[in-house]
């Protein structure tokens, strides 16, 4: 049973904001994509698109073509109807990290942080199933987590001007793969040859919200 009550607020004159939770949890989590699922699956003609996010979803619509209120009603409408949704089953996937080196520059700061050895993060952060909670930053970024509290690391204060491609990193709770060269600021532990990112493909993403990720130390 839902304990937290949904809370809907206008962000701007188009956009209204469904928030589910207050916390990176994964029952919040599957309830903020259902909702999204729900409201694809009948669509309301003058909405934009949602963007789920940890807790929240916005929802992007067309003040010319709707009124505050209505997307509010139709949004309530929704929220009464998720409990007809059924969760879809998790792809699951082994990607292959090499850890440390000239892509895992952060991982001795990591352990030093932690009072670790590296290969204690190494394992740590390799035993445990991830889910990938949302998208967004770069196309293809997997938000996935949490991480063990033993290894939960802070960001860089100053984010570095390019991380390259299949770079992990951490932040805080969250960890993640950088998918295209880009600028970043989370600790970054190692690397994959996987690629996340495809604009050329059918389907551009290898990840979505909900799939469950396990890393595999690379030699």
């Amino acid at each position: 049973m839902m304990t937290f009550k949904p809370e809907i607020t206008p962000l701007g004159d188009s956009v209204l904001l469904v928030r589910l939770g207050e916390e990176i949890d994964i029952t919040i989590n599957g309830r903020v994509h259902a909702l999204a699922a729900l409201m694809s699956s009948s669509p309301l003609y003058g909405i934009v698109e949602t963007v789920p996010a940890y807790a929240t979803l916005a929802i992007h619509y067309d003040p010319l073509l709707l009124t505050y209120d209505e997307i509010h009603r139709w949004t309530r409408e929704k929220l009464e109807r998720m409990k007809e949704i059924k969760p879809r089953t998790p792809r699951q996937f082994e990607i292959p990290v090499r850890y440390g080196g000239e892509f895992g520059i952060d991982l001795p700061f990591v352990a030093d942080f932690h009072h670790l050895r590296e290969e204690d993060v190494i394992r740590i952060h390799s035993e445990r199933m991830y889910t990938v909670y949302m998208m967004g930053f770069t196309p293809g970024f997997p938000y996935m987590g949490k991480v063990d509290d033993a290894i939960r690391t802070p960001r860089l204060e100053t984010p570095r001007t390019r991380v390259p491609a299949g770079t992990v990193g951490i932040a805080g709770s969250q960890t993640g793969i950088y998918p295209i060269d880009s600028p970043g600021g989370w600790r970054l532990i190692g690397h994959t040859s996987m690629r996340l990112f495809n604009p050329e493909a059918e389907s551009p993403f290898l990840l979505s919200p909900g799939d469950e990720i396990r890393f595999i130390v690379e030699k």
